[in-house]
């Protein structure tokens, strides 16, 4: 059976990692590496044109995986995600297109946002959980931290710039659900198949809590 969803795919883990796949066949000792670390949701990016035989593989023979498409921005690629069996979409930006194609899907989504503009507009369309993209180039800590006061209705998972040294202060605040990141998946570690070595990245990251403690 595959793993159930909680109420957010924000409160799955603290780290979301963020997976660029060159190959389909990595997807599924990979994901495996991932979930063994303690990191159950996967956002595999459509970047490459193994992202998609990636998220159908992962879906199909790793069930305690929770597999989300990354890099969303066509009503199309909603389609064909959720026909590969994703669990969830995100989105780098939205357009009201976009908007409507993932709220049909009937998977939870992310929606990225960089402006204080484009949180009020998803509010006011009832989206209450979004992706905070650039987060390092758009403000960082620092930009959240002073919407969470106008704006406590919003919840994000900012990705963007982030490693193990900045996400705990990330995770601190009261807005943050969780972070997206790929340090755990480093790319000479992917190349070389070194799945024990994402797994232990994988389990530092999912010790990660505010201030750099571990849960």
């Amino acid at each position: 059976m595959p793993a159930s969803l909680p109420a957010s795919v924000l409160d799955l883990a603290p780290v979301l990692p963020v997976v660029v796949l060159d190959d389909a066949a990595d997807a599924v000792p990979l994901a495996r590496a991932l979930v063994g670390g303690g990191l159950p949701a996967i956002e595999v990016t459509l970047r490459t044109p193994a992202a998609l035989d990636g998220i159908r593989a992962m879906a199909a023979e790793v069930p305690d995986a929770v597999v989300g498409a990354g890099t969303v921005v066509t009503p199309a690629q909603v389609t064909r995600c959720a026909d590969a069996g994703a669990r969830f979409l995100v989105s780098p930006g939205w357009t009201d297109t976009l908007l409507s194609a993932m709220a049909a899907s009937g998977l939870p989504y992310l929606p990225g946002v960089s402006t204080a503009s484009e949180v009020v507009a998803l509010l006011e369309r009832g989206v209450r959980e979004m992706k905070f993209f650039p987060a390092q180039a758009a403000g960082g800590t620092a930009y959240l931290k002073s919407l969470a006061g106008p704006l406590p209705g919003a919840r994000f998972c900012p990705t963007g710039g982030i490693g193990p040294g900045t996400a705990p202060d990330y995770l601190a605040l009261p807005n943050v659900g969780c972070v997206g990141g790929s340090w755990m998946v480093p790319a000479d570690a992917l190349a070389d198949r070194d799945w024990a070595r994402i797994e232990r990245l994988a389990r530092e990251a999912a010790r990660l809590s505010a201030g750099g403690t571990c849960r």
